[in-house]
């Protein structure tokens, strides 16, 4: 709750990153980098965030919009919403599932999306390897 209000006190995401009050995640990167994210809400979320999507059927359409044209999707903890996002997407795109529980993995494997690669481990230590691998390419 203190992380959602300091970026309510800032007036949203974009401007928690402008006034240095998000300094880094992958919110703070998407920002600063400018790529596209959706924020939908449920029912069970405390606050929520600034920019989320509360209004269900609005938060799928833009999720399609966001999808078009994509080739990798990263579900980084979040089953409900990474069961939605691969269901929307063709069987070819890739879908890579990261989830400190194995049932979320298997899950979303298991609800018809069958291009899913599972990895079973810490978020942040995932998302710290692929920087460090990105990096040394």
């Amino acid at each position: 709750m203190r992380a959602i209000n300091a970026i309510y006190r800032a007036g949203g995401l974009r401007q928690a990153v402008e006034q240095g009050v998000l300094t880094s995640g992958v919110m703070h990167e998407c920002i600063r980098r400018d790529v596209t994210y959706v924020l939908a809400g449920s029912i069970r979320d405390d606050g929520p965030l600034p920019d989320t999507v509360a209004n269900v059927v609005d938060a799928q359409d833009r999720y399609a919009a966001a999808l078009q044209g994509v080739k990798l999707v990263l579900v980084l903890s979040t089953m409900l919403h990474g069961i939605g996002v691969g269901n929307m997407l063709p069987a070819w795109v890739r879908l890579v599932c990261v989830d400190i529980n194995p049932a979320v993995v298997t899950k979303l494997a298991d609800r018809g999306s069958s291009q899913t690669i599972g990895i079973v481990t810490d978020v942040g230590l995932f998302l710290r390897q692929l920087a460090s691998a990105i990096a040394h390419d």
